[in-house]
């Protein structure tokens, strides 16, 4: 299966804050995030994580992907980074990690354009393409065939692909210049 989700932040305490919630202390929060992933993400499973994966060193943040299901195709945010050092990229080994901050996938013959930051025009947008991005925690509305796929918005699970598929049926693209 595919998955797509953001924005676990985890070990940032300062996220329980910002988008209230849940969870009595950042402990709390990881575990409960990593255990309804592997509720719905099997090994074999392929699962593209948009960016934000944590605030906290590489020791951490690689204990803390050890425990994940999945092969992860990463597209960093912007708090992938040492929060200790200049270094940007300090990451955990994920299957791909994207750079420049952007991906684009095709299946079942839709594209997918996959980046941490909303757009508002994307790769074939006006075509019809799906564009899932994270960095807003829900406070975003979707625009044209676009949301947020962030674990704020999603009962911090992934989303599946069917799932996915399910909410575009309920948005409309911004302009189909093949229906002219």
């Amino acid at each position: 299966m595919l998955f797509f989700t953001s924005d676990a932040h985890f070990g940032h305490a300062n996220i329980l804050q910002y988008c209230h919630r849940p969870f009595k202390n950042i402990y709390e929060m990881d575990d409960e995030i990593i255990r309804r992933w592997n509720s719905v993400v099997a090994s074999d499973d392929d699962v593209y994580y948009l960016g934000d994966f944590s605030l906290t060193d590489g020791e951490k943040r690689n204990k803390v992907r050890d425990r994940l299901d999945g092969r992860i195709h990463f597209i960093p945010g912007s708090h992938d980074r040492d929060p200790h050092g200049p270094n940007w990229f300090i990451l955990p080994p994920f299957k791909t990690i994207k750079l420049p901050f952007i991906d684009e996938i095709t299946r079942h013959h839709i594209c997918l354009t996959l980046c941490h930051y909303a757009m508002r025009s994307w790769p074939l947008s006006h075509y019809a393409s799906w564009h899932l991005f994270g960095h807003h925690h829900g406070k975003l509305p979707p625009y044209g065939l676009s949301f947020d796929v962030g674990v704020d918005c999603w009962d911090f699970y992934p989303v599946s692909l069917d799932q996915v598929k399910r909410k575009m049926e309920t948005l409309s693209p911004i302009i189909d210049y093949r229906r002219k």
